[in-house]
């Protein structure tokens, strides 16, 4: 019952802050922000950026709340707002580069590698992705995405999405291999 009820506060709060009301809209940041700011993180390896890109997406949800509808999750259309600013500031940093869909090989994606490694290594290991393996992985693997919407949203084609995520996955069971190899004293 109270999942309801939290949904009934937000579906207000939503009303009060299309309506301009600042403290509506504060609420709702503070509601979100965490985890708005771990999407950013993803693509973003420096946290001041991150935070930058994340205030720039709250701007563009308080700006078009009202487009709104109130079909699905909330938390899932500030979601879409993020990675899509994200996405937008990094064309904007700089040319992301892609492999060629010549690169990509069937491969069985199945993890084999058993690890104890932190999340904070976790993401270091992410973090030092190519950008555009990065960014492939990250939409696939943690949020979600399909090839087919990777590749509209990066504009490239659904064959380039998928040697991205497989150098990805490759690059990083590789450096998996060497953390749980230091670790234990094998190498």
């Amino acid at each position: 019952m109270r999942v309801i009820q939290l949904h009934k506060n937000e579906t207000k709060l939503i009303q009060r802050a299309v309506k301009q009301n600042r403290e509506a809209q504060h609420v709702l940041y503070e509601l979100h922000a965490p985890k708005m700011l771990s999407v950013c993180r993803y693509y973003i390896k420096d946290v001041h950026q991150a935070e930058e890109v994340m205030l720039n997406g709250f701007f563009k949800v308080f700006k078009y709340l009202k487009t709104f509808k109130n079909e699905g999750s909330f938390e899932g259309w500030i979601r879409r707002i993020m990675v899509r600013e994200a996405i937008s500031y990094l064309r904007q940093k700089k040319n992301i580069e892609f492999a060629t869909e010549d690169d990509y090989l069937e491969h069985d994606y199945s993890n084999n590698i058993k690890t104890n490694i932190e999340v904070a290594e976790i993401q270091q290991l992410i973090d030092s992705l190519p950008e555009g393996y990065r960014m492939v992985f990250v939409m696939y693997a943690i949020e979600g995405y399909k090839h087919f919407e990777i590749a509209e949203l990066l504009n490239i084609s659904e064959g380039t999405s998928k040697s991205q995520l497989f150098k990805a996955r490759q690059m990083l069971q590789k450096k998996i291999k060497e953390l749980n190899n230091s670790s234990y004293g094998t190498n």
